[in-house]
C-alpha cells in the first residue's frame, strides 16, 4: 500500500522560482546519502506506456538548466538529457497500457518509479519522489514533493529523462501504428488522434480503460 505525506508549504508554490538541491542537502544532514530522484511522464494519454525515471546526481557536477521538463523546449530538453546521462546515475523503467489498463494509472505510475529506483547502479538512501505518494516496496526512506518537479534538481533531471524517453518510444511507435500520428502528440487526447480512433479503432497501445475508449464511458 502506498503512503501519502501532506503537501509541505504548499502556499510557497506560487512562489517557486526553480528547482534547488535542498531537499537533497536536507537529506545529507541527516545522513540519507545518496539522494534519488524520481518522476514519470505519460500519465494523462489515451495511449502507450508510463515512463519512470530515477537519476542520482553528482553533487559536484549538475547540469545548468535543470527544470520542470514541461518547462523546456524540445531542443533544450534532449540537451540536457544527454548530459544528464553522461554525469549522473540513472534507471528507466516503465509500465505498458496492458499493465495500466489491468491495475490503473496511478498504481501502474508508482510502480514504474519503484522499478525505476530499484535499477539505479548505486542504491539511495534516500528517494525523492514526485507528487503526493511515496512508491510501495522501497527498500530506503522516501519523501513525497508536491511539484517535486520544480522544486528538487533530481527531481527536475528525473522528469526530463522520462518525458524524451517516453516521446522517443512513440515516435517509434508511430512507425508501426502509423495512422494514429503518435509521434506528433505522443499518444494524448489530440483532435487528430481522437479522429484517428474514431475511423480505426484503437490498437494495442491504447488504454482501454481511459475515456473515450472504455465501453462504459465511466471516469477512469
Amino acid at each position: 500500500m502506498s503512503r501519502r505525506t501532506p503537501p509541505d508549504s504548499p502556499f510557497l508554490f506560487d512562489a517557486i522560482e526553480g528547482p534547488d538541491f535542498s531537499f537533497e542537502l536536507a537529506g545529507k544532514r541527516d545522513g540519507l546519502w545518496p539522494v534519488a530522484g524520481t518522476d514519470e511522464a505519460g500519465r494523462g494519454p489515451l495511449a502507450g506506456p508510463v515512463v519512470a525515471a530515477a537519476v542520482i546526481l553528482d553533487p559536484d557536477n549538475i547540469p545548468e538548466g535543470l527544470n520542470d521538463s514541461k518547462q523546456l523546449s524540445i531542443t533544450r530538453r534532449e540537451a540536457l538529457f544527454d548530459i544528464i546521462l553522461s554525469s549522473s546515475i540513472v534507471s528507466i523503467a516503465s509500465s505498458s497500457a496492458a499493465t495500466i489498463d489491468k491495475t490503473d494509472i496511478r498504481k501502474a505510475s508508482l510502480d514504474a518509479m519503484r522499478r525505476a529506483v530499484f535499477g539505479l547502479s548505486s542504491p539511495p538512501a534516500l528517494v525523492l519522489a514526485d507528487g503526493r505518494d511515496i512508491p510501495p516496496g522501497l527498500a530506503c526512506q522516501g519523501k513525497a514533493v508536491v511539484k517535486g518537479d520544480a522544486r528538487s534538481l533530481s527531481i527536475a533531471a528525473a522528469s526530463i529523462i522520462a518525458k524524451v524517453t517516453r516521446d522517443r518510444m512513440m515516435a517509434r511507435a508511430g512507425l508501426v501504428f502509423p495512422a494514429y500520428g503518435f509521434a506528433v502528440h505522443a499518444g494524448y487526447a489530440t483532435k487528430r488522434h481522437r479522429d484517428a480512433i474514431g475511423s480505426h479503432g484503437p490498437c494495442p497501445l491504447h488504454r482501454m480503460s481511459f475515456r473515450p475508449l472504455r465501453q462504459d464511458k465511466t471516469e477512469t
